[in-house]
């Protein structure tokens, strides 16, 4: 895996998650957010994690990406059971993780064994957030034409 992604300075308004990169955990089981990443984000002062709801991954939120999903979830009727419910769901599988001054993050070991994450992480863009992977069962990275051109084409680009 290779590439981090661009200058935070070429990028405009929410953090836009390109590129791939390993880091292991350290002993404290924390890791590092690749810098690139944290330059998109504009350095900030925690980001969001949550479970995958499509595979055993992780997902890297920004604090932007978030309210944005905040703000959806706050037109639902909190007083339906079934909503509470699921906003619980949600909250549950989602943490709120401060970095330091090296941009480490502690990811809690429940979503860690979520993921199958032991001692190396994998960070794959996902353009609107960034996917954190077991290294070993993260998904390869050669250029595919043809599935990017089928990407792009689905994604109306």
């Amino acid at each position: 895996m290779d590439s981090e992604s661009p200058d935070s300075e070429a990028m405009q308004g929410e953090a836009v998650f390109t590129g791939s990169a390993v880091h292991a955990l350290d002993p404290k089981r924390r890791v590092t957010i690749p810098s690139g990443w944290r330059d998109a984000l504009g350095r900030p002062k925690y980001v969001f994690v949550m479970a995958d709801p499509h595979e055993k991954c992780l997902r890297l939120l920004s604090v932007e990406r978030m309210q944005d999903i905040q703000a959806k979830l706050r037109a639902k009727r909190f007083a339906d059971p079934a909503v509470a419910r699921k906003l619980r769901v949600v909250g549950q599988n989602t943490e709120q993780l401060p970095l330091d001054v090296q941009g480490r993050i502690r990811i809690s070991d429940r979503l860690l064994a979520f993921a199958g994450i032991g001692a190396k992480i994998a960070f794959v863009g996902a353009v609107t957030y960034g996917e954190v992977w077991a290294a070993e069962r993260a998904p390869e990275a050669p250029v595919d034409q043809a599935a990017l051109g089928e990407a792009l084409a689905a994604l109306d680009f």
